[in-house]
């Protein structure tokens, strides 16, 4: 499939690049396209590529030591992903699923010294990729270990919204399927949980839900909501 690079270039990562250093880049490409439930890579595969998204929606999870499954991010369109490389590993830490419909870029792992060398805002990139990567591990941590369930759940749907929400008349939706059990992973509680604290604020005019849908009808509310419940003593 051949690529063209004005879609490239729309990201702000490649928008200062010339045409001929956009080909360059693009030669050893290949292109990819992911149902839903499809797998980019899986945990512990050999790091063989890295990856651009330029489409859809994907979530990383990881299968701890005792067996649990977790969501550890969600990959946004324009975000590079997988470069194992750059954290000095030789396998993927986490499995990379697509969550909507998505297209994907990937290159061999052995061209990213070659690409940051002629490319410096990749390596920039990639050092902001990981800051960011360490900045929501450490609010992650800090959120298990602080804050009630409710305030977890409340902060995770704040940060879906506002990362992959799309404005519509009755509030922002999130733009890909989301499940109870999603959000149960990204914040180390229970489906259960999950479900009780939706279905109070759907009485509360908060969010609608649906099958692996979410609407949130009212953003300020529910982050008054985050920042009045309390912390654990």
């Amino acid at each position: 499939m051949k690529l063209d690079r004005t879609i490239i270039k729309s990201l702000s990562l490649f928008d200062k690049m010339t045409d001929d250093e956009l080909d360059a880049l693009l030669v050893p490409a290949q292109t990819r396209r992911l149902p839903i439930g499809e797998s980019v890579f899986e945990q512990g595969q050999p790091a063989s590529y890295f990856f651009l998204l330029l489409h859809g929606r994907l979530k990383v999870t990881q299968v701890t030591s005792s067996g649990q499954q977790i969501i550890v991010r969600v990959v946004h369109p324009g975000d590079l992903f997988g470069f194992a490389k750059a954290l000095q590993r030789q396998d993927y830490p986490g499995t990379a699923l697509a969550a909507a419909e998505s297209l994907v870029l990937s290159w061999p792992t052995e061209l990213w010294p070659k690409f940051v060398e002629r490319n410096p805002r990749l390596a920039v990139s990639a050092m902001e990729t990981i800051g960011q990567r360490l900045e929501e591990a450490h609010v992650r941590i800090r959120e298990m270990s602080t804050q009630e369930v409710e305030k977890r759940v409340a902060h995770t749907v704040l940060r879906l919204a506002q990362k992959a929400g799309r404005s519509e008349a009755a509030g922002i939706r999130i733009d890909f399927p989301i499940s109870r059990q999603d959000i149960a992973e990204m914040t180390g509680t229970t489906i259960h949980t999950v479900s009780r604290i939706f279905s109070a604020w759907e009485s509360r005019g908060l969010i609608e839900g649906g099958r692996q849908k979410l609407l949130v009808r009212d953003m300020v509310e529910l982050a008054s909501l985050a920042d009045s419940l309390p912390e654990r003593r």
